[in-house]
């Protein structure tokens, strides 16, 4: 009998992530490698975690999550309003760009340009999926051992 996944279980699994309009947001299938999750690091969301408990290999499910359980309402405090001097020759700011900025400690966040006027840059720090209520599907291909 397959071992069903619980709080501290490694996963393989495929997931596909479709917003509301039904476009596509994000899936292991298209760069054809599937996904390993350690329960409980950190790496999703509780409500995401929550979904795969229970399953166990074989199973394909899929859940809708609101964006409380998904990946949060947008922040305001999460835009900023940055000097365009800051960006150098090469990441010349382009709304729509996605920039990865160095954080103290020497970790890279990811950052959406969402404006660019004069020498002020506005941006979006908040995640590219925060506000949207998201499908997520999932197969799940081994559990701990087999993982």
């Amino acid at each position: 009998m397959s071992k069903l996944i619980a709080g501290d279980s490694t996963v393989l699994f495929h997931f596909a992530i479709t917003l509301e309009d039904g476009s596509l947001a994000d899936s292991t299938r298209l760069g054809g490698q599937p996904a390993r999750l350690v329960m409980g690091d950190g790496s999703l969301t509780p409500h995401f975690e929550a979904c795969l408990l229970g399953l166990q290999q074989g199973d394909k499910r899929t859940f809708t999550l609101t964006p409380e359980q998904a990946f949060g309402q947008p922040n305001p405090d999460n835009i900023h309003h940055l000097d365009r001097a800051k960006f150098g020759a090469d990441a010349e700011p382009e709304v729509g760009a996605i920039i990865a900025f160095t954080v103290p400690g020497g970790g890279e966040i990811p950052g959406i340009v969402r404006e660019v006027e004069g020498m002020s840059v506005t941006v979006d720090f908040n995640h590219p999926l925060a506000g949207h209520t998201v499908t997520f599907e999932v197969e799940i291909l081994a559990v701990d051992e087999e993982a």
